[in-house]
């Protein structure tokens, strides 16, 4: 191979690597919540993620006396969202009640007002094998095994394995939206599918329902 030709291959897959990169988005930086606001009904939209949650270690870490959610400003279309998340069981950190639930919601759209819990789709987060569980709030529709759900308040398929790690391990969960589909997969196994989702675009949030739970990692690859 003569060497400019050499040259302009590397020069090309430097390229294409860079641009890959610029494509990953962290959306929580390990140190505040910059990029993130907070919302609970008594006290409403906190601008500041800090006035309701806490960033230690760095980690996000849920929990307190009210039920609320960190909200993404950003939204996204298209894309690989990847979270950390591991239940917070030191009896040290307030909380609300002793049922273990969460979630991670996305899609959800930028004009869907503040209320527990918005429009978008959620991946559950909850002890008892429910655990990868679609929910689709407020009207959300997607088509599951050739069937399309019925909209509504709060509709739930179940996902189709458990792939949850112990209590006090952490997991991984992994959400790619694409043109309508979507999957969610649970510590490297595929726990959820469907198609023609009615919602293709919106923000990212990290529910607390009342037991502390902690997020370390949330990040997300654009696919386009």
């Amino acid at each position: 191979m003569k060497p400019i030709y050499f040259l302009s291959l590397i020069f090309l897959l430097l390229g294409t690597t860079s641009s890959m990169a610029q494509k990953t988005i962290s959306l929580f930086n390990q140190n505040d919540l910059k990029g993130w606001y907070a919302f609970e009904p008594e006290t409403g939209k906190h601008k500041e993620g800090l006035d309701l949650f806490a960033v230690d270690n760095k980690m996000i870490r849920c929990y307190g006396k009210k039920a609320g959610y960190l909200m993404s400003k950003k939204s996204f279309r298209d894309f690989k969202l990847t979270v950390d998340f591991k239940w917070n069981t030191d009896t040290t950190f307030v909380k609300k009640n002793n049922s273990r639930n969460s979630g991670v919601m996305y899609l959800v759209p930028k004009d869907t007002p503040d209320e527990l819990w918005p429009k978008g789709i959620q991946f559950q987060i909850k002890e008892g094998g429910a655990t990868g569980d679609f929910v689709l709030l407020q009207e959300v529709t997607l088509t599951i095994n050739g069937i399309q759900t019925q909209p509504g308040k709060s509709v739930v398929a179940k996902r189709f394995q458990e792939a949850e790690n112990p209590i006090n391990e952490w997991n991984t969960l992994v959400i790619t939206s694409n043109n309508g589909t979507i999957t969610q997969e649970l510590n490297g196994k595929l726990v959820n599918e469907g198609i023609n989702s009615s919602v293709t675009k919106g923000r990212v949030l990290l529910q607390y329902e009342g037991f502390p739970i902690d997020f370390r990692k949330v990040e997300i690859v654009k696919l386009k």
